[in-house]
């Protein structure tokens, strides 16, 4: 289970963090907290909570299914 939980933070690390102006601007943009994108950003990864990713994909204007088909677990 934690390989997926990793494969999910570095996606969003990946492909909308390091794209980011800074985490701080991230979270706000995406309606979490900051400690959440430091916590997505450790090597080890995150257990995610669904929300969350949900918060993120409804700031990005996708559906969490379109999500985990980019993520091609």
């Amino acid at each position: 289970m934690s390989e997926i939980n990793k494969k999910i933070c570095n996606y969003i690390a990946g492909e909308w963090i390091s794209k980011a102006k800074s985490n701080r601007a991230f979270a706000i943009d995406h309606n979490i907290d900051e400690k959440t994108v430091r916590k997505i950003l450790l090597p080890e990864g995150y257990r995610i909570p669904l929300v969350t990713i949900n918060r993120i994909c409804e700031a990005k204007e996708i559906k969490v299914s379109s999500f985990f088909k980019a993520l091609d677990l």
